[in-house]
């Protein structure tokens, strides 16, 4: 049977979160303040029936449908009455409730204060987001499970004026990179971490 690592539904989907989806997915496009439902599961392989089901259960569309190495998401979004009945119909399929999906554990959280331009450059090469700049606060955060790095960066979006420079979700730990004001950093960062202590 699958282990349902994360089972996350966000309300809104922000507008740079949104953005910063639409550069990597292959599926179809979210648009700002849509719901999204993201499933993670292992073995990997049994995202696809979960996929089948959620699918032809409800009129949603699929952003992010990845098997890798040990870990299967999906990624499904759409009205809210859509969503929240796709993600019942995978989670019946799986026979299981959304308390059963593990509890995202924080493993680094810092905040970095006036970065220097060099750091701003190396932080730049592997971004696809926005652009980190010399003297802006930085907020780098790591969890696992990965899926959870779009919940943390979409709540802290709805929390500040920041910049979303990076998030990667899929893969043995996610990551996030926010940039902005220190004052707002420290907001979107507070919010981000709140948003990982209250989810299940």
């Amino acid at each position: 049977m699958a282990e349902l690592r994360s089972f996350i539904f966000i309300d809104q989907l922000q507008p740079q979160t949104m953005c910063y989806l639409g550069t990597w997915i292959r599926g179809a496009l979210p648009r700002s303040n849509m719901a999204a439902q993201i499933i993670e599961v292992a073995p990997g392989l049994d995202i696809e029936p979960l996929t089948d089901v959620a699918l032809k259960h409800a009129e949603v569309q699929a952003g992010i449908l990845v098997v890798e190495r040990q870990f299967g998401y999906l990624e499904l979004h759409g009205p809210t009455a859509q969503v929240r009945a796709a993600g019942a119909a995978a989670l019946e399929a799986l026979g299981a409730n959304e308390t059963d999906a593990l509890k995202p554990e924080i493993l680094a959280s810092r905040i970095i204060t006036m970065i220097d331009s060099q750091h701003a450059f190396l932080i730049n090469r592997n971004k696809v987001g926005s652009m980190a700049l010399p003297g802006e606060s930085l907020f780098v955060l790591e969890m696992q499970p990965a899926s959870y790095a779009i919940l943390a960066t979409n709540e802290a979006e709805k929390a500040a004026r920041i910049k979303v420079v990076d998030y990667r979700m899929i893969g043995a730990t996610g990551r996030v990179y926010l940039t902005g004001k220190e004052a707002d950093v420290r907001q979107a960062a507070e919010a981000a971490e709140v948003a990982l202590r209250n989810a299940r």
